[in-house]
């Protein structure tokens, strides 16, 4: 049941439901294994949608611990290794592997080309890479060689994941599993990059385990559920909300190698599916799915969405032809990840105009950005815009070997600032209303606008460029590029688009291109995104080259 609050400014107290627990990502599975040791634990589907392998939590309790003596050999307790793949059983291992070793693991998108994963090579300072040989067409072999071979950091293993032989191998340490503390660094996942390359949060396994659970727990997964996790293990939805929510409810997950609606729609009829979590996109596939082949869903009981807009009519539709319930969340890497989530007993009315109220053990604020000429960082009336900030458990450690970005968004009080902008109602639901941060969220999945503009700006036709984010009823918002050219030339479309797919991976490439012969400025000399976003609107120009947005 939602909680009961009447708030008089807009800071929701934290709801003390629900116990902090003092456990580690190995320490949970450990639990899992002594009270369902037969229970299925995981199940694979591959790319075509077939059944796989299946776990018990015996099972995978027994492979974890066999890989991270392993692991135990070849790496000391703290080292950073970077998994980079799809959603494949290994990772799943690797996972529970590196928490039993005492190792931090660091996930990479498995499109990233070459400058993408040394960068998160480098600045993680991993001295591991566990990786498959292509996805998608995507050639990863070859890219870690370039990436490896001209990384600053000291690789010492490129290791193919689907290889038992080189993920089982011994190395010349004395296998030895050390003691983990809830408190200490279980992975490091990179986001929010605004100012350049993406920073990497240190997430703890007390913040990944505790809010998982939370949020596992309001979804009204139990031991009784079958959880579809297709959301990138790579993400905090795949490998925390999703892998270890799962694990805690002590179900059976069926790990999905990739999202296919097809796929996703037949498999909720033939292994029951209750749950899951989508963004809107793939909610939109799975109903055009299901008008075409129609197939038995009645066993679905909850699904979460966020990471993107919700539209009214979106709800309407999953919950006439589902016949479940549809709750909309908030979150943020930062904050392990999730921050608010509806309850399946608010009204319906929440369910598209709010992210719902926070979870167990957080608190959230909205506080004046100083952009209006008030004092910064006070909290605001109920109902006032202002910037959403978080305080929890989930809140992580730093950003790797960034002090100074660490103090720019954990304030002295732990209060974590989110660069997003919302309100909070009487009642504590919290209305996601814009960003302060320059982030695109295309599908669910960040994009960061400097690395776009980083990687045009390498090209030589490109004298300028502004990266924004543009409204799009289907992906939520698409990529813009705003580009003043040298001398004044025409836009080559194709010979940019090129150029991104060369350095960034395929979801960075700009949907719409436009030239422009100057940009709107602050009185500083600041580009105003902002303008030409709603210039761009205003025109509806559908021209893909010439003139002014």
């Amino acid at each position: 049941m939602y909680d009961r609050v009447e708030l008089t400014s807009s800071l929701f107290p934290a709801q003390f439901d629900g116990e902090v627990l003092e456990l580690t990502v190995a320490g949970l599975l450990e639990s899992r294994a002594a009270a369902v040791p037969a229970q299925v634990a995981v199940t694979a589907v591959d790319a075509a949608g077939a059944l796989g392998r299946s776990w018990s939590h015996a099972e995978l309790l027994a492979d974890a611990q066999r890989l991270g003596l392993a692991l135990s050999t070849r790496f000391a307790p703290g080292e950073r290794v970077v998994v980079w793949a799809p959603n494949i059983p290994e990772w799943l291992l690797m996972e529970y592997g590196c928490a039993v070793a005492g190792l931090v693991l660091v996930t990479a998108n498995p499109s990233f080309q070459a400058t993408e994963l040394r960068y998160v090579l480098e600045q993680s300072g991993s001295v591991g890479l566990f990786m498959v040989t292509s996805h998608r067409g995507n050639p990863m072999a070859m890219i870690a060689d370039e990436a490896v071979s001209a990384a600053a950091a000291v690789v010492r293993e490129v290791v193919d994941l689907r290889s038992t032989k080189e993920l089982f191998a011994a190395g010349g340490r004395t296998a030895a599993l050390p003691c983990v503390a809830p408190t200490d660094a279980a992975q490091i996942q990179y986001t929010s990059g605004t100012t350049g390359f993406p920073k990497g949060a240190v997430l703890s396994h007390r913040g990944l385990v505790n809010n998982a659970r939370f949020f596992a727990h309001r979804a009204l997964t139990d031991g009784s559920s079958v959880y579809a996790n297709f959301m990138p293990l790579f993400h905090t939805a795949g490998c925390a909300t999703g892998a270890l929510g799962s694990l805690q409810a002590g179900c059976r997950m069926l790990l999905m190698e990739q999202f296919n609606a097809g796929v996703l729609a037949e498999r909720i009829e033939s292994e029951g599916v209750t749950g899951f979590f989508a963004v809107p996109t793939m909610l939109v596939a799975l109903l055009e799915s299901l008008e075409q082949t129609p197939r038995d869903v009645s066993s679905l009981v909850t699904i979460t969405t966020g990471g993107a807009p919700v539209a009214p009519e979106l709800v309407a539709r999953v919950r006439a032809r589902l016949g479940c319930h549809l709750l909309t969340a908030f979150g943020q890497t930062e904050a392990s990840p999730m921050i608010s989530l509806n309850h399946p007993d608010v009204p319906p009315q929440h369910i598209a105009a709010s992210a719902g109220q926070p979870l167990p053990h957080t608190e959230v604020s909205i506080r004046s950005t100083g952009d209006d000429g008030s004092p910064p960082n006070e909290v605001v009336p109920v109902g006032t815009m202002g910037e959403i900030c978080v305080r929890s458990f989930g809140v992580m450690i730093a950003y790797n070997d960034n002090p100074t970005a660490t103090a720019a968004t954990i304030d002295e009080d732990r209060w974590l600032h989110t660069g997003d902008l919302g309100t909070l109602d009487p009642q504590g639901f919290l209305r996601i209303t814009g960003r302060v941060k320059d982030m695109i969220i295309r599908g669910g999945e960040n994009h960061f606008p400097a690395e776009i503009e980083n990687a045009l700006l390498q090209h030589e036709s490109v004298a300028e460029v502004a990266v924004v984010g543009l409204p799009d009823p289907r992906w939520g918002e698409v990529i813009g590029a705003f580009i003043r050219t040298d001398n004044d030339a025409e836009l080559d479309i194709d010979a940019l688009r090129a150029h991104c797919r060369s350095m960034l991976s395929p979801q960075k490439t700009p949907t719409v291109w436009r030239r422009v012969e100057s940009f709107p400025l602050t009185g500083s000399g600041k580009v105003r995104k902002y303008v030409i976003r709603e210039q761009f609107l205003a025109r509806q120009d559908t021209a893909d080259t010439g003139g002014n947005p």
